[in-house]
Parts: structure tokens; sequence; C-alpha cells
């Protein structure tokens, strides 16, 4: 009986091992990790090696626990711009000293906060990979030795895009494991908040690695990811087009679109959250547009984009005469999993061609979310981390007015800090 008993506890050990919630902390503890000795050796990293570890093999709790307790440094936009550039180059080694310390920090603040979620929820194999990925992220930024010179840089620079590139479709799949496990939720409050927590800290993490890559262009017109003097009529017009490109893909036709007020304003900002942003809002006023008006394909009312500008921010307001939004559906426009997309629409379907928007695009910021309703949701938190808003005025009947406000990175009023 003891030795039946011995083997039975030997063969679970062995599935939990094999089980993929061996990195979900509060199920399987696993305190065996070793790292590799050659990964010291800077020169020695190989994305490929590094890929083909197994996810156990990156697991060591008490690193993260400790890594989980520090506080992040968050910079401003300012910061970034007056200190992106030097004579003697060492902003590069700065950037990468200030990139090796912070980014694990980070990391570990996301393990922490999937280690909070309901045990189901967090098992769910979608959400479980984004979870693994952080830990394999983690390790793998935690492991790499001091930046003390430019060699060491450019390997690190070599990790850091393949990190990126790894996580580019989180957004998507957590919307996708959410969606699956979503009859398991009783709080809709706790998942709301840990979604607007991690998806705002991806946008920080990724803006943060992507300005470190790009000051390695030297651009006039830019400093790092912020843009110099950024035309936000330019910016807006750019998504315009690709939105009623779509419109026509799909339906034959689309709306016209007129932009007013300070259209030759220009400013240092960050381009990549509004990339994210006004492609969604657009979509949505357009694809209202057109389905209000079926019966007049050919006399659509125009979307109407207006610019402001003043000395603290600066305001996109989209007017559309799409019919506006029903009373019984105002309160569930900003949750997460809301849509109205059609199931033809849905990314069961490969997104429609409405959903290509985001994927061909704009994919390592948020992937293709049609029919997912992470949309509006995501882009109000993106505006919201951004120092910002996102708010709506709609008339039953008429249409809807949805009015994004930007604080300016060099405004009179203290900035956003990434």
């Amino acid at each position: 009986m003891a030795l039946s008993t011995m083997k039975a506890n030997q063969l679970v050990f062995k599935q939990a091992l094999n089980f993929k919630s061996a990195s979900y902390s509060r199920s399987i503890a696993i305190t065996s990790y070793r790292p590799q000795s050659n990964y010291s050796a800077v020169h020695d990293y190989s994305p490929a090696k590094e890929k083909s570890r197994p996810v156990v093999s990156f697991y060591n709790q008490s690193a993260i626990d400790v890594a989980a307790k520090k506080p992040s440094v968050r910079l401003t936009p300012a910061t970034l711009l007056y200190t992106g550039k030097s004579p003697d180059g060492n902003h590069l080694l700065r950037s990468a000293q200030y990139l090796h310390k912070e980014l694990p920090v980070r990391v570990a603040h996301r393990i922490a906060e999937f280690r909070g979620l309901p045990f189901i929820v967090g098992c769910n194999p979608t959400i479980l990979h984004v979870h693994e990925l952080y830990i394999r992220a983690f390790h793998l930024l935690s492991e790499f030795p001091s930046i003390r010179d430019m060699d060491t840089e450019r390997q690190y620079c070599k990790m850091v895009k393949t990190l990126l590139d790894d996580h580019k479709d989180v957004v998507t799949h957590l919307a996708e494991g959410f969606r699956e496990c979503r009859k398991h939720i009783t709080d809709e409050s706790l998942i709301h908040n840990f979604l607007d927590r991690i998806l705002t800290s991806r946008l920080g993490i990724r803006m943060l690695a992507e300005h470190h890559l790009f000051l390695h262009q030297d651009k006039n017109d830019s400093i790092g990811i912020i843009a110099t003097k950024m035309s936000l009529k330019k910016v807006i017009e750019k998504w315009v087009s690709f939105a009623r490109e779509q419109c026509e893909l799909r339906f034959g036709y689309a709306p016209s679109v007129k932009i007013n007020g300070h259209t030759g304003a220009t400013f240092p900002y960050i381009i990549q959250p509004l990339d994210y942003m006004l492609p969604e809002l657009l979509k949505n006023a357009m694809r209202a547009t057109i389905e209000s008006h079926l019966d007049t394909p050919m006399n659509l009312p125009d979307v109407v984009i207006t610019i402001a500008s003043n000395e603290v921010d600066f305001i996109i307001r989209i007017s559309d005469r799409g019919g506006g939004i029903p009373h019984s559906l105002l309160k569930k426009v900003f949750q997460y999993h809301f849509t109205t997309a059609n199931d033809d629409e849905s990314v069961s379907d490969n997104g429609g061609a409405l959903g290509t928007m985001i994927e061909a695009v704009n994919q390592p910021t948020a992937g293709p979310l049609c029919g997912f309703g992470f949309g509006l949701p995501v882009s109000k938190a993106y505006a919201e981390y951004l120092g910002g808003s996102i708010s709506l005025e709609t008339m039953q009947g008429i249409g809807t007015d949805v009015y994004l406000r930007l604080r300016h990175i060099d405004g009179k009023q203290e900035s956003f800090r990434i």
C-alpha cells in the first residue's frame, strides 16, 4: 500500500510539472530554478536558444517576489525628450541601464497581478500562456548582465526586440482568454481593474523599450518615440484614409470625413498611443454611420473631426450621424467584452475587414480586437494613463460625439508619467 501511494504521488508530481500551470504560483511552487551558466557571457545570447527553454526552468519564486515589492520609477515624456541625445552617445548607455533595472520590476508587478486572479480564471490556458510569457520575460531581463559598454548594450537591444515581438499579441490573447472563462467571473470590477492595470502597464513598458530602440535612429523630427513636431492633422488623416479603405473593402462605400479646428497645430508628442485609439474611434463612427443609413448608401452624412489645442491639452472630437447609442446600451460601451459587432465581424472570422485595421498596422500595440469588445475600454484606459480622458455625448436617433482629450507633454501643467 505504501509503495502504491508513493508511486501515485510521483505520478501526480510528474503530471504537475508537465501541466502548464507550473507557472501559476498558487497551485505549484517550484524553486529548483538554476540559471544557465553560459548566459552570463553576453555574446552567447541567442533568441532561439532562450525560446527553447521550458518555462518551468525560468520559475524562481523568490526572485519574482523580491522584484514585485520594488516600486517602479516612472519618467515623464519631457525627461525622455530632453535627455534623449548627447554628443558622446552616453545617452544610450544611460537609457539601457535604466531599462535594465526598471523592466524586471514592472514585469514582476504584472506577474503578481496574475497571481491575484481567481484560480479558475488564472488557469485558463490562454491566460496562463500570457502569464508564462511574463515569467519568461522576467528572467531573461533580470539575468542579463550589467550594461557597461556598447557591445553589451547592442546585445540588450537584441533581447528587448525579441521580447517585444514575443508579446505583440498579448492583448488579443487576454481578450480571448477572458471571453473563454467569462461565465466563471463573478466580480466584473476585479477583472476590469486587472485589465486596466495590465494593459496600461504593457503600454508603458512598450513605450520605454521602443524609445530606447528608436534612440539608435538619428532623425531630425524625433527623439526616440517622441515626434518633436507632430502634426495632429496628419496623424488623423493617415487613419481616416485607412479606415475609409477598410469600409470600402467591406461595404463598397464609406462616409466622407471633414477635419476642422486647429488643423495647423504641431507639438511634441508620442504617436504610438494615438495609433491605437484613433482607428478604434474612427472605426466605430464610420460603422455606425453606414449601418444607420443602409437604405441610402450613396448619401451618407459626413463624419466630422474637430481639433482643438491649448496650453494644457489637445482635444479631438469625432462627430457622427450614426443614430446615437441606445439608452439600454449607453452604460455598457466602456465595459470589456461588450460589443455590437455582428457574428460575421467577430474574431472567429479573422476580425472582418474592419478588424484588420488594428491587425495590419498596429498589431504590436493592440492586435485584432473587433468582436472582442476591447476597443473602447482599452482606448479609455490608455487615455487615462496618458493623463487624459475619453468621453461621449450621444443623441439617440441622431448621432454621437466622442471627445478624446490628452495632455501636452510640454504644457503648463505636469505631464503624465510613463
